[in-house]
């Protein structure tokens, strides 16, 4: 059977301010979504999935490659998808069958079909009498079921849901993504597939068939993992858990290869400036460190870790990232294990902490090693902030630029390797780190 929806090698970049080049966002992406399938797009904040939903859907264009919708080449909006958004986006001044008619109403539908067909989507999510009211008088699950019956009325080849529960709260979330499922497993479900955009990895198992995992800068196919339980999907069987621990794991270690057939291409040697720091403050790699040391032989069950201590997986990811990266960590399927020296750096006195932290960053954060021996190459030991943030600005966008730039000042002053001043914008080199090149100097 021929795929609804077909991407067939698209790339999407915008460009920079002032004509500094291009952001790449997207390259080289290939995928199908099926009929009778529930397809889940998983990724990081800034892997591109909303960006890829809205090629998809035929709203902004692919830079190159092609979309094709049932073997025909898209060429502007696809009339055979409907989408859910994160915000409830509905007209304060239309009642809730106004709202869901609208897209019936841009189709040239009559009155009296309208009504008709809002009427039977309104009660399919359960919000039967609210037909008069207005969003101001609906919470927010309410707010977002109207949401669902917009796009339900359309009866759409194709449901895009772009992450539809990360606006509401735990309970309400959880309810309205079960009623979602149950309709699916009836067979009741307005249309024939559905394609759902999400950070949760949970939510991507406990809802979808396959699911693909993008990487970041730029948003690429890492690979794809099949969900091979027998619907519903019970979050208590082992298989399921072992779904979720596999993909954290895959998340948590960018180079880890996910299940597929491609072979990975080549890594490519890259500038220390194209080489992003996760945004991490020391006070959270710290704390979270402390947590993990007290646990038996020093490791935790990354989604029991997450549960613990109450952090969304976009929070919880990048501190992990940063411990990993420095070599205090190691991630391995869904558990998170300190290494010797994170241990030390766990229990030890601030002095040595700080020591550790230092070595390690000079070890393996190339940005801040390339600071570091930017500044030594001063005479006067100092350089312009500017002249970082332009290297930063080649290969990040400017907002991206900046806290890639913050986060190397808050590692590199906690080890004492670099001051920064804010008023003159200026980096220094400390005393300290000045000194231990100059005893270099002199032994070698």
């Amino acid at each position: 059977m021929n795929p609804l929806i077909k991407v067939d090698r698209v790339y999407k970049s915008f460009p920079l301010p002032d004509g500094k080049g291009e952001f790449n966002v997207l390259r080289d992406i290939n995928l199908e979504v099926r009929s009778g399938e529930v397809l889940a797009l998983l990724g990081r904040s800034g892997s591109g999935k909303s960006t890829l939903l809205r090629i998809m859907a035929g709203l902004i264009p692919p830079s190159q490659g092609q979309v094709w919708n049932n073997d025909r080449p898209l060429r502007g909006a696809n009339q055979n998808v409907a989408m859910v958004f994160q915000s409830f986006a509905l007209l304060p001044w239309l009642t809730v069958q106004e709202n869901v008619e609208l897209g019936l109403d841009a189709r040239g539908v009559n009155l009296a079909e309208r009504r008709r067909k809002a009427l039977s989507a309104i009660d399919l999510v359960g919000l039967d009498g609210f037909e008069s009211a207005y969003p101001k008088e609906l919470s927010g699950g309410m707010k977002q079921r109207v949401g669902f019956a917009r796009a339900f009325v359309l009866q759409p080849q194709v449901l895009f849901m772009d992450e539809p529960f990360s606006a509401l709260d735990v309970l309400t979330s959880e309810n309205l993504r079960g009623e979602i499922d149950d309709l699916w497993n009836a067979g009741t479900f307005p249309s024939k597939s559905i394609l759902i955009v999400t950070h949760n990895i949970e939510e991507a198992v406990f809802l979808a068939d396959r699911v693909i995992i993008l990487g970041s800068n730029p948003g690429r196919i890492r690979g794809e993992v099949q969900i091979q339980l027998p619907r519903p999907h019970d979050r208590n069987s082992p298989q399921f858990k072992s779904l979720v621990d596999y993909i954290y794991t895959v998340m948590t270690n960018p180079e880890a290869q996910v299940m597929s057939p491609q072979v990975a291409a080549p890594k490519e040697v890259k500038s220390p400036f194209a080489q992003p720091i996760p945004h991490a403050r020391v006070g959270g790699i710290s704390g979270l460190l402390e947590l993990i040391v007290d646990l038996p032989e020093g490791t935790d069950d990354i989604p029991r870790l997450a549960e613990r201590i109450q952090l969304a997986v976009d929070d919880l990811l990048p501190i992990l990232d940063a411990a990993v990266m420095l070599g205090f960590a190691e991630v391995s399927q869904g558990d998170v294990k300190l290494t010797a020296i994170g241990q030390d750096f766990a229990t030890t006195t601030i002095l040595r902490s700080k020591d550790l932290f230092r070595q390690q960053v000079l070890d393996r954060v190339p940005l801040i090693n390339s600071i570091v021996s930017t500044l030594k190459e001063k005479r006067n030991r100092s350089m312009r902030s500017d002249f970082f943030k332009d290297l930063l600005d080649e290969h990040f966008p400017d907002a991206e630029s900046d806290r890639q730039f913050a986060t190397a000042i808050d590692w590199g002053r906690y080890a004492e390797l670099f001051e920064y001043d804010a008023s003159e914008e200026r980096l220094y080199l400390t005393e300290t780190e000045a000194t231990e090149e100059k005893q270099s100097s002199l032994t070698s």
